[in-house]
């Protein structure tokens, strides 16, 4: 069924737990994804009669399974041991030469649990597949969801007891800034030299010791998180352990889209203080690869010179990040000038504009634009002067989409899913499936939420 070859496994004992997932009661299916499985070379049919493995009762031929050790800063707080408490990482499927992780989340408890129950409650697993795919339709580097089931058993979450589900997560790998950082904070600099020869070899070939790899990472960081400014997404939960190596975004716990742009906006339950709001994901990310250059330090020789050597690396972030930036803005608004876009996007804050419809209007009808506006008289004399600038629609259209996972209409797809009803999930799923076209089945997904649909806070899957 799968091409296992599992390269993680190979490296010392001290970097995981070997064990299997914990069998659940009564599996049942939510969603197979049958495109990700042909893209992998696997066969839908073959794997829609495996329910047993996706739901962790059996472990399939040449899986090594594994629950992977790590540590972070959670919220600016240091965590010295955290790890995958609630998944297990059956193996990589290798294919035409790209190697696939392939982690089951809700699997059940592990050494790293830290007193949880090790499951994962359906709607965590409902988020997760549908933002995580509207991500990869909307063309950013992201983990995927390969499948979703129930599990028949019920887990006691802070909202009561909740139908519990699994969802499969495949990534180009695991290894986090959190996963060096538990090595640097053990003095062992053995297996830190271990994961980063480890590292560079997956994901960095070229990379010729450890501030290359600081390099490659920043690079990958800085352009991701721009790309999710351009997208209004909040990811929520931006903590050490929760930044890839391989600049894919992970963990879609409490994230949400803005609807109404604020630079402020925050949506996460346990984010009290912002420190996660949208206008501070870019410091956020400069932030952690601070740790990630901390956690390299040991390997660098003498520490002075490697401190100066690290810092000069990371000043080069900033560069990156408005580079990458500006040139998002560009492509949003058709028109390379930055402080255009920069005013638009002020105007848009005190006329409460819908982040994602206003710039889909500039694109294809320039002239409703206006109407997200609660007061459009600044945004008239904005619109006259990007109009002279004979802005690019062509490149708009590519780089605003139509639709989103507006928060309401996840959460009606969880709500449903807790009854029992599937049916808003997959609509939900089709209508993200093709996020750069207006359609007839699309339009109630392109509408803002009403004030009695509006979501303001999102929580953590835990």
């Amino acid at each position: 069924m799968f091409a296992f070859d599992n390269s993680y496994a190979r490296l010392p004992d001290r970097f995981y737990t070997r064990m299997n997932p914990t069998p659940v009661e009564s599996p049942g299916w939510v969603a197979l994804n049958e495109g990700l499985a042909r893209d992998l070379g696997l066969d839908p049919e073959a794997l829609r009669g495996a329910i047993d493995v996706f739901a962790g009762n059996r472990v399939p031929e040449g899986a090594d399974p594994l629950a992977q050790l790590y540590a972070g800063h959670q919220f600016g707080g240091w965590s010295p041991q955290l790890g995958d408490g609630r998944a297990i990482l059956l193996g990589e499927h290798v294919h035409e030469g790209r190697r696939f992780d392939l982690q089951l989340k809700g699997s059940g408890p592990t050494p790293y649990s830290r007193m949880g129950d090790g499951r994962s409650a359906l709607g965590p697993v409902i988020r997760e597949y549908a933002v995580s795919e509207a991500m990869h339709a909307l063309r950013l580097p992201t983990t995927r969801a390969l499948a979703a089931v129930t599990t028949g058993e019920e887990v006691l979450r802070q909202e009561g007891s909740v139908p519990g589900g699994v969802l499969t997560r495949v990534a180009s790998s695991h290894i986090r800034v959190g996963t060096f950082q538990v090595f640097a904070a053990r003095e062992d600099v053995e297996g830190l030299r271990a994961l980063l020869d480890y590292a560079i070899a997956r994901h960095a070939p070229e990379a010729e010791g450890p501030m290359d790899l600081l390099r490659h990472v920043m690079a990958k960081q800085a352009s991701l998180v721009a790309r999710w400014m351009g997208l209004g997404f909040v990811h929520g939960v931006m903590n050490t352990d929760n930044m890839t190596i391989s600049g894919e975004t992970i963990d879609y716990g409490p994230c949400a889209f803005m609807e109404a742009y604020h630079p402020d906006t925050v949506f996460s339950s346990i984010d009290q203080f912002g420190r996660y709001a949208w206008s501070k994901q870019p410091d956020i990310a400069l932030w952690n690869l601070a740790q990630l250059a901390t956690a390299l330090l040991p390997l660098m020789g003498e520490r002075k010179a490697a401190v100066a050597e690290a810092t000069e690396v990371l000043e080069g972030f900033r560069d990156l990040y408005a580079e990458a930036w500006t040139e998002v803005m560009a492509a949003k608004i058709g028109v390379d000038d930055m402080e255009l876009a920069m005013q638009l996007l002020d105007i848009m804050r005190e006329g409460q504009a819908d982040f994602t419809n206003t710039f889909r209007a500039l694109a294809t009808a320039p002239d409703t634009a206006r109407d997200q506006f609660v007061n459009a008289t600044r945004f008239d004399s904005w619109y006259t002067e990007w109009q002279s600038g004979d802005p690019d629609r062509a490149a708009m259209l590519r780089a605003n989409p139509a639709v989103i996972p507006r928060n309401h209409r996840v959460e009606e797809a969880i709500a449903a899913a807790y009854r029992g009803d599937h049916a808003p999930f997959h609509a939900l799923n089709a209508a993200l499936a093709d996020p750069w076209r207006e359609t007839e089945a699309n339009a109630p997904y392109r509408q803002p939420a009403t004030e009695a649909e509006r979501v303001t806070r999102t929580f953590c899957g835990t």
